[in-house]
């Protein structure tokens, strides 16, 4: 019964778009497909260390702007 409940949220969920940046939010560091990633608000991020993730999540707003772009990114 839990397995179907959990399946059942995990479809019913949406699903979080894929991570486009090329930095870190947090660190700045260079980032590739192969990195960590996190979710924030139903936007994928890639992180340059294990650290940064948890950072990210505490304080998103520090990081991203309104529209969830990092505030690291190039204009």
């Amino acid at each position: 019964m839990l397995n179907l409940l959990l399946t059942l949220a995990m479809t019913a969920s949406p699903q979080a778009k894929p991570a486009t940046n090329t930095k870190c939010p947090v660190l700045g560091g260079k980032v590739t497909e192969k990195s960590k990633t996190v979710v924030v608000r139903s936007q994928e991020y890639r992180l340059c260390c294990a650290g940064c993730d948890a950072t990210l999540l505490k304080n998103p707003d520090k990081y991203l702007e309104k529209d969830g772009t990092p505030k690291n990114a190039k204009k």
